[in-house]
């Protein structure tokens, strides 16, 4: 799955390059909106929610009806209280697009992660110019040189980046990169299941100073809890937020104070 998943980013960046070659999205970065600083987001007293924007996705099918209201979907979030977005921009298996980039930069105020599968710098690029704040970097589907590579220039053009790993050889590595905001994936990209105790395993290998974000596998505040207790910084929802009938009230029950917690979820 992940080589394919690979294969097909690399054949759109190719596509869109000879539409639009990377020395132009350059030169557009000085039009680029004001940042909204994504790292800064996640790390306010109690633990974040980054609600995620997407179609659909391989292991669950489609979310949502294709006629879906971005605008209102993300607004719902941004009500809610979700501390930052997610949009998958992948289309092929995801359904998204960098219009739906765009179009949720225009409809909330929210700091805004790209969720692709980013193997090219070209794409960076283009995350910053369609609106981007952050982007998602994930260490199965990077060399060591193009991790650290990819780190660096995103940092040079002002993006934040999430570094996404599933074991403790891929922490190790996002840490030799110079990794500064780790998500930990319940999910197993090679096979698609998913094992919340994950997070749980590589929490302790973590080192302090670290901002870490839980992703996959989490839908209620039984597991929201569990993590806090074990210190992550946020998690990251998708799958329940875009099925749900009522986004903002889910967003709400997601991060609804409550007693336990380190103070409350934001």
């Amino acid at each position: 799955m992940m080589e394919q998943l690979i294969a097909g980013a690399r054949e759109g960046v190719e596509a869109r390059r000879r539409d639009l070659p990377q020395a132009d999205l350059e030169s557009r970065l000085s039009a680029r909106a004001e940042d909204r600083p994504f790292n800064e987001a996640l790390v306010r007293p109690g633990l974040s929610l980054i609600a995620e924007f997407k179609r659909r996705s391989p292991s669950a099918g489609q979310l949502a009806p294709e006629e879906i209201d971005l605008a209102a979907q993300v607004s719902a979030y941004e009500r809610g209280g979700a501390a930052a977005l997610s949009v998958l921009t992948d289309e092929p298996h995801f359904g998204g697009s960098l219009a739906d980039l765009r179009a949720a930069r225009a409809a909330c105020d929210l700091p805004i992660i790209r969720k692709d599968f980013i193997v090219e710098p070209y794409q960076l690029y283009e995350a910053a110019v369609h609106g981007a704040d952050a982007v998602l970097l994930i260490v199965a589907a990077l060399d060591d040189d193009d991790l650290r590579a990819l780190h660096q220039e995103a940092r040079a053009i002002d993006l934040d980046c999430l570094v996404e790993v599933h074991d403790e050889a891929e922490l190790e590595r996002a840490l030799e990169a110079g990794a500064e905001v780790i998500g930990i994936n319940n999910r197993n990209l090679d096979d698609m299941s998913v094992d919340i105790a994950t997070t749980f395993e590589l929490m302790p290998d973590v080192p302090a100073g670290k901002t870490v974000v839980a992703e996959s596998g989490i839908s209620g505040r039984a597991e929201i809890e569990e993590l806090d207790r074990v210190g992550v910084d946020a998690v990251l929802i998708g799958g329940a937020l875009m099925e749900a009938a009522d986004p903002e009230a889910k967003v709400r029950e997601l991060t609804g104070p409550d007693e336990g917690t380190r103070e409350h979820l934001v």
